[in-house]
């Protein structure tokens, strides 16, 4: 297998000084997705000639299936494929992924999908897939040499900054809504002091997070000035679908969209590993899912254009609540390219969603998994997703983070005396 290059149109300067050699692996500039111009390693994120999104372009190296299965059991197994150094798995890092895919027999027999796999990223280290993605943009905040590690977030993500922060000893501070679930933002504040609720939803936030980042020397914002290296992490999640399925890409897959950075890089990582001859080239699909009180994307993709129109979030699913997606559009062309769509369900179908996941398959998913499951059986249900074909989905956190999406859907069965007349009057 040859080496697998990123291309872009033209490059303006050499490597960074004051990097170390092999600070970001087999990294070797920023491109543009727009234009294609190239700019330094470092800690940018727009394209000084369109203003459009940076992404790590590479020059791989050959990869094996053996390389890789001899690795760690978490997201450093694919270190070549990733903007980190050889020595990563020295530095102090929350070590994420390699978490468990499930045959969902009894979930696929419910919405009459013949194989169907659940992706449990509950199983991080802070109970979300944020861990993954945290874990490379902290890995790129310490080789840029910042003093303070940050984000803005809708919990999740706030958690795993937190958490990753405290492991590395990095002072740490994020920015959440005020109106974030309780558990969220107790499982923020339990691993750092610096937690600021902003009256506001998160695009305020994130407004306000990039005017910090574009004044405050040495702040290392994960998903605005550390973006590109921070967005990679995600990739990981489709490595391992492909490694855990036996090294093969799944026929469909179903993917929530909040900012659609997830979806955009799953996609990506099929590609990467299709180039690097690591699976075998083949058609996929690829799905996403939104709540109907926040989905421009589901919006314009139904419409059949490519504007976002921006949206006030309104529904109880807030880690997918980005009125603004960053890469929205990038959804729409993986979307329309692979044959796949982007689908809405209201908060009364969250709610079904998380329960039905729940009692068919013993997993116990947050507000963004229920809008999957969801998602998964409208698509069914409306003849856009083939029950026939393979297909996984990607629960991506924790039920635990939001009890109150589903503490008045369920509860004792009945309450009754402690004697065995009292339990047979049940009827149980």
């Amino acid at each position: 297998m040859s080496a697998v290059v990123t291309e872009a149109s033209e490059t303006t300067t050499a490597a960074k000084p004051g990097l170390r050699e092999g600070a970001f692996g087999n990294a070797t500039a920023l491109a543009c997705r727009e234009c294609g111009h190239q700019v330094d390693l470092g800690p940018f994120y727009a394209c000084p000639e369109c203003f459009g999104p940076l992404e790590i372009a590479y020059d791989f190296p050959r990869v094996t299936r053996e390389e890789i299965e001899a690795g760690p059991r978490n997201i450093w197994r694919y270190k070549a494929l990733l903007p980190v150094p050889a020595d990563i798995e020295t530095s102090p890092n929350t070590e994420p992924g390699f978490t468990r895919l499930l045959r969902a027999t009894n979930l696929g027999r419910d919405l009459g999908i013949d194989r169907l796999w659940v992706k449990d990223d509950s199983t991080n280290p802070t109970n979300s897939f944020k861990d993954r993605v945290v874990a490379c943009a902290l890995s790129a905040a310490r080789e840029l040499g910042s003093t303070v590690f940050a984000c803005p977030s809708t919990g999740n993500l706030a958690n795993a900054v937190a958490a990753a922060g405290a492991r590395a000893g990095i002072k740490t501070v994020v920015f959440i809504p005020s109106n974030l679930e309780q558990p969220k933002q107790v499982n923020s504040a339990i691993f750092t002091e610096n937690l600021v609720a902003v009256d506001g939803n998160y695009d305020d936030v994130n407004k306000l997070a990039s005017e910090i980042a574009g004044e405050e020397e040495g702040w290392a914002f994960v998903n605005v000035n550390v973006r590109p290296y921070y967005a990679e992490g995600s990739k990981t999640l489709g490595y391992e679908i492909a490694e855990q399925l036996g090294w093969r890409l799944p026929d469909q897959v179903v993917i929530p969209v909040a900012s659609g950075s997830q979806l955009t890089k799953v996609d990506k990582s099929f590609q990467e590993l299709i180039k690097l001859g690591l699976v075998e080239d083949k058609p996929y699909r690829i799905f996403g899912a939104q709540a109907t009180g926040c989905g421009p994307v589901a919006t314009a993709f139904k419409a059949g254009t490519d504007a976002i129109r921006p949206v006030k979030p309104d529904t109880i699913a807030k880690s997918l609540a980005i009125g603004n997606p960053a890469d929205g559009i990038y959804v729409l062309d993986i979307t329309r390219r692979t044959g796949g769509a982007v689908e809405e369900v209201t908060d009364e179908e969250i709610r079904e969603g998380i329960v039905l996941l729940a009692r068919t398959e013993g997993i116990f998913t947050e507000t963004a998994g229920g809008t999957t499951t969801a998602v998964t059986k409208k698509l069914v249900e409306t003849g856009q997703l083939d029950p026939s074909l393979e297909t996984v989905i990607i629960n991506t956190g924790h039920g635990l983070k939001t009890l109150d999406a589903v503490s008045g859907q369920v509860g004792a069965a009945a309450t009754i005396a402690p004697t065995y007349s009292a339990f047979k009057a049940t009827g149980l």
